[in-house]
């Protein structure tokens, strides 16, 4: 193959079809489509097929635009008809549970419940995440320190450096997560050295690459010009002070320069767990 045709765009249609939501479909799809380089996935989401009015709209549309098929569903016959279809249509599908929930069954020696969105259902760890997101919201950006003390995770950093998305995600994995900007000759406010609970990670990330997120921050508000915002030499001093700080606190540092807000979330929880268990 030449070097030419390996940089050729590849669109494909990926159908991705559940019972239920459909989200852990997408969320599967992206991260496979993500180690193709030139792959670009045209994505047609089959959610809540119930009945089997929906499942042949949903083969309707695979036959019209067939190449690749995804799917989890419990109902076994609603199941054994996508798959007799994509069968006959030689089109190929794969049920992404079955290899976990097999290993799994025979690990627990038990077999599964087949209960549609079983995963959503509404219990304590449902609300707990409600709960968290509604904290993140209201403990955004510095607001109510007060109620900080509450928190599971504080994040500091200079802005743009991802502390209110982060935040949001860890909120939907449970943690109560709050954040404080760190603002050039502002200190930090003084009370949070009187909250006992709460775990606090410092953000840190390239000068460069906070600039340019800073720029196009900017752009999208119309504002142009030089500023002491986007001035290399002050960003770069905002960082410096900011990792000064953070090893002075002994507060943990997560570099999130080249990270998704999936991976410093992920490494965050890491630390906090690690922080738990020897305390």
């Amino acid at each position: 193959m030449t070097t030419s045709s390996r940089n050729i765009a590849i669109y494909f249609h990926v159908h991705l079809v559940s019972d239920s939501t459909g989200e852990t479909l997408v969320g599967l799809m992206k991260a496979s489509t993500a180690q193709f380089r030139n792959a670009t996935a045209l994505e047609h989401i089959h959610a809540l097929v119930r009945s089997e009015a929906q499942l042949e709209q949903t083969l309707q549309s695979i036959e019209n635009k067939p190449g690749v098929v995804l799917y989890t569903l419990v109902n076994p016959d609603r199941r054994r008809r996508l798959e007799e279809f994509c069968r006959l249509h030689k089109i190929p599908a794969v049920s992404i549970l079955d290899p976990t929930l097999a290993m799994l069954g025979r690990y627990l020696g038990a077999s599964i419940i087949s209960e549609v969105g079983a995963q959503r259902n509404l219990d304590a760890e449902y609300y707990n995440r409600i709960e968290a997101l509604d904290y993140a919201m209201a403990h955004d950006d510095g607001q109510s320190v007060q109620g900080l003390e509450e928190a599971d995770i504080i994040l500091l950093g200079v802005s743009r450096t991802s502390k209110t998305p982060t935040c949001i995600y860890l909120a939907n994995r449970g943690y109560k997560a709050g954040n404080i900007p760190l603002v050039p000759g502002a200190p930090l406010p003084v009370i949070l050295e009187q909250f006992p609970k709460p775990f606090i990670v410092g953000l840190v990330a390239a000068p460069d690459r906070i600039v340019q997120i800073r720029e196009q921050r900017l752009m999208g508000l119309k504002q142009t010009g030089q500023t002491d915002y986007i001035d290399q030499d002050r960003v770069r001093d905002e960082m410096r002070q900011a990792k000064r700080m953070f090893l002075k606190k002994g507060y943990k540092v997560v570099d999130v320069t080249r990270k998704s807000i999936e991976e410093t979330a992920a490494q965050i929880i890491n630390l906090y767990k690690a922080h738990n268990e020897h305390n």
